[in-house]
């Protein structure tokens, strides 16, 4: 019986995929759970496992090519016989994300190699098979006639990343005098011949720019968008032209939660929680929410609407072997997590959007959204916000600094918070009073454990 695979949809806003790499070929058998394909969404490269085992007959989809939902992308075999099962039963379906880095479904500049490129072998094939290996970092190690099985993986587990290749590339093209290379764009121009004195970076061939150099310069880069990338930009467009922003400030003395924090961390060591700042924030910004519900709304078009659950998304930046980026982990019921149970859950998420990556539910559903830039010394900035949410908290490093205490002169740590608004939503004196909230539980702390 023939069981046909089709595009799944990876994520809520999916509306289209790229199979990123085919990690099966024709005639390969596959059984229960496997992963077959690694495929690009708006969010995040998803590793695509099948529900059925089989003999695959048929792959209908080749790599880099970017498909609607719903589109047949492969054909297994069974070998029951009988009649094919509607697409819509036999998707395949994805156990976790993969990778953020990934290569755009568009053709793409590419350096003609010095010499053939050479494509493993099945027996090369086989063993690259059983390596841990990101998407991005596969192509790369093809296109140079990199043998994966010669590096040593510095990812997540040993996982080879697109800098253990690059590294790769670097090294052997530093043994040898590498003659003038030629970039194949719209207008095909020379590159200078690079010496050993004067060596160019490595850099992937997708990234070299069509653009002139400069006397004595460096050639400048291009890097192709991921989905993940693509998205972040269009909704960052949309939100800052469809929402009417603002945004208020307030300083807040964070002296009792360093202390509190400090003592509850020396009681908590030996069950290994470690409790951050950030804890903190998140606990303060949903027990003020649940005060003012309408810092928990949404605007409808027509109609406010207000929900029930207090959801806190919490920025987490990815590191730049997964593409970079941004993912939103969603913290839910905050308002009834005590800060144990919150700082727990944050580290869980945080960990597993950087390694496996987070899944659809992890990232949906949030009310309000948290970018801390404070552990990277920022004191203050501004953040957009992330739509269907009314608000966005952005805080910045709690700064030691001279202050005033009791009509005298102290040293006193301090962090600016400010809110960016949606105006349709919620008024000036609305999102004051809910910062005023923030700042009276942060200074007295000891609400937040009650």
């Amino acid at each position: 019986m023939a069981i046909e695979l089709t595009m799944p949809r990876l994520s809520d806003t999916m509306e289209s995929g790229t199979i990123i790499k085919w990690n099966v070929k024709e005639g390969d058998k596959v059984a229960s759970g496997d992963v077959v394909a690694d495929v690009e969404t708006d969010k995040a490269t998803m590793e695509m496992q099948v529900y059925d085992g089989g003999t695959v007959s048929r792959i209908v989809v080749p790599e880099g090519k970017t498909v609607a939902v719903g589109t047949l992308i492969a054909v297994i075999e069974d070998g029951r016989g009988g009649a094919s099962p509607k697409p819509a039963d036999r998707l395949a379906v994805p156990p976790s994300s993969a990778s953020s880095a990934s290569s755009p479904p568009a053709p793409e500049p590419r350096i003609a190699p010095a010499s053939p490129s050479m494509r493993p072998s099945a027996a090369d094939d086989a063993e690259s098979a059983r390596l841990r290996v990101s998407p991005v970092a596969r192509r790369i190690a093809e296109e140079h006639g990199i043998e994966l099985g010669s590096l040593v993986g510095s990812g997540p587990a040993g996982r080879i990343v697109k800098q253990d290749v690059l590294a790769a590339v670097e090294n052997r093209r530093a043994a040898s005098v590498a003659p003038p290379t030629t970039v194949k764009t719209s207008q095909a121009l020379s590159m200078p011949a690079r010496t050993p004195a004067a060596p160019l970076p490595a850099m992937p061939a997708s990234a070299l720019a069509s653009a002139p150099l400069a006397a004595g310069g460096r050639p400048g880069r291009e890097m192709p968008l991921s989905g993940m990338r693509q998205t972040i930009a269009r909704r960052l467009v949309e939100s800052k032209t469809t929402i009417p922003h603002y945004q208020i400030t307030m300083r807040i003395t964070m002296d009792p939660v360093l202390s509190l924090r400090k003592d509850l961390n020396a009681q908590l060591e030996p069950q290994g929680v470690k409790l951050s700042v950030n804890d903190f924030i998140v606990r303060a910004c949903a027990t003020a929410m649940a005060e003012h519900p309408l810092m928990n709304a949404s605007w409808g078009g027509d109609r406010i609407l207000l929900h029930g659950a207090v959801n806190v998304g919490v920025a987490v930046s990815l590191p730049e072997e997964r593409g970079g980026g941004l993912v939103v982990a969603v913290i839910r019921d905050a308002d009834r997590k005590s800060l144990r149970w919150i700082s727990e859950e944050t580290r869980t998420l945080a960990e597993k959007a950087r390694t496996k990556g987070l899944s659809v539910e992890d990232m949906a559903d949030s009310t309000f959204t948290i970018s801390n830039l404070g552990m990277f010394g920022v004191e203050h900035f501004t953040a957009v916000i992330n739509p269907p949410n009314s608000a966005i908290l952005a805080c910045g490093a709690a700064i030691a600094q001279p202050v005033v205490r009791d009509g005298g002169l102290a040293v006193g740590h301090e962090m600016q918070a400010t809110l960016s608004l949606d105006h349709r939503v919620i008024d000036g004196a609305t999102g004051a009073a809910w910062l005023g909230s923030f700042k009276r539980l942060l200074e007295h702390p000891a609400l937040l454990m009650v």
